[in-house]
């Protein structure tokens, strides 16, 4: 998941809109040969050919024609809401999560039935309306600390060291320890940082504003048995969610006043030169980080650390932002063309390497099980759920609206200035989700 995949993800969890006018003319019609069409709006620039590739394939090996057509970055709710309108519109699309399902529920037929649905490893996956399946994840992606291997084992060799292993680093107090001495030692290591820059740039300001954000709003949602979005929050975890944000500021290889202009080139850069042990982010970095010149042996993953309760057993964030849907305004046949060319995807050969090799994509389903990535960042996150840990999930798919985030980031872009103080970050995070989960839900 690239910084423009991230974008045009965020566009998809903008507030409610209007889309029942669309129902009359956003059907599509059975091709006249009787085994019925697909067509895909995909919402990932980076693999457009890629899925015109399987689309030609399949249409090769069945006679069912099967078009591609992708958004531009920034622009799928735009388009989707568009070809919905059409009398041909999409038999297949994506919504990121809650939030999006909420703009398009009443075009999302039920998989419950379907091969892909049937095929996860973990059904509890599915978005879920009810009884109802409304969408299949395809990726699943995981986040968390980054770390240099070569450095942080240099690390433990050092006289008085705070850890020996990375196992030691299971909470935010030994994490906090370890951090406050590389910094405190970074002739001895040759490191300008414990942790990369924290940049607000727009293409490194998500990791901070959406994904560590993630954190505070998972351990209350838990404490709260909260699984639907809610019209307010309480920001429980706030506290927690500073100390961990303040040890990013205060350990790191840029002073916070240059942060406005860091981006996430920036922070990748730091990383793969070996000037900063830590960098927050997630399984689809290491293709950044290989052409920048690392080797798979060199690289490890760990969860984020802020101080929640039972946090030694909570594992990395994994999730997904990519769910498919079938379009329930379309023809029965066009539906049930769209279910066979799903499976086919996740099934033959040929899908199986697209998905897994070419795109690169760690995917939920059972029909997977043999296939090995050349992703060490990947590998950290499979043998995280091996573990026995609990997986945080991904509650961002929850927040109220990009505005939200923006609003979020800039206060803690303030604070970390020091133009600002925290108070306008709880500000934003509590009073601001209430405010915008009411303009979203305005009748």
């Amino acid at each position: 998941m690239n910084r423009r995949v991230k974008s045009a993800i965020a566009m998809v969890a903008v507030a409610a809109m209007s889309v029942g006018a669309l129902a009359a003319c956003g059907s599509s019609s059975d091709s006249s040969d009787g085994k019925g069409k697909v067509y895909y709006l995909n919402f990932k620039p980076e693999v457009a050919n890629d899925w015109k590739k399987l689309a030609t394939a399949y249409t090769k090996k069945t006679g069912v024609k099967v078009t591609v057509e992708t958004a531009a970055s920034d622009t799928y709710e735009q388009q989707l809401k568009s070809e919905m309108a059409k009398s041909n519109a999409p038999t297949l699309f994506q919504v990121n999560g809650p939030v999006g399902y909420a703009n398009w529920k009443d075009y999302t037929a039920d998989l419950s039935g379907t091969d892909i649905y049937k095929e996860l490893q973990n059904q509890s996956v599915a978005l879920k309306d009810g009884d109802k399946v409304v969408g299949v994840p395809y990726v699943m992606e995981t986040y968390g600390l980054i770390y240099n291997k070569d450095l942080l084992n240099k690390y433990f060799k050092l006289s008085g060291a705070k850890a020996t292993s990375v196992d030691e680093i299971n909470s935010f107090a030994k994490l906090k320890a370890v951090a406050n001495d590389i910094q405190s030692r970074e002739s001895e290591l040759g490191v300008k940082g414990a942790f990369t820059s924290a940049g607000f740039d727009s293409s490194s300001d998500w990791r901070f504003k959406t994904h560590l954000a993630n954190l505070p709003l998972y351990y209350e949602f838990k404490e709260d048995n909260i699984t639907k979005q809610p019209a307010t929050i309480k920001g429980t975890y706030l506290p927690e969610y500073k100390q961990i944000f303040d040890l990013y500021l205060k350990d790191s290889t840029t002073d916070p006043k240059q942060l406005s202009s860091k981006t996430g080139d920036d922070a990748t850069s730091e990383f793969a030169l070996g000037q900063a042990v830590f960098y927050q982010n997630g399984t689809w970095a290491w293709s950044d980080l290989q052409k920048a010149g690392m080797k798979a042996d060199q690289v490890g993953m760990m969860p984020i650390y802020i101080g929640g309760p039972d946090e030694e057993n909570e594992g990395l964030a994994t999730g997904s932002e990519n769910y498919w849907c079938v379009n329930s305004k379309a023809s029965e046949a066009d539906q049930k063309a769209t279910e066979a060319f799903l499976k086919w995807v996740i099934t033959s050969k040929t899908g199986k390497d697209m998905l897994s090799q070419t795109m690169g994509f760690t995917t939920p389903f059972k029909t997977f099980s043999d296939e090995k990535s050349d992703n060490p960042l990947t590998e950290a996150a499979v043998a995280d759920q091996k573990s026995g840990k609990t997986q945080v999930s991904w509650n961002f798919t929850m927040m109220p609206s990009e505005q939200w985030k923006n609003n979020l980031g800039n206060a803690l872009l303030e604070y970390a200035q020091g133009t600002g103080d925290w108070s306008a970050v709880k500000k934003a995070f509590v009073d601001g989700w209430a405010t915008e989960y009411s303009a979203a839900h305005q009748s």
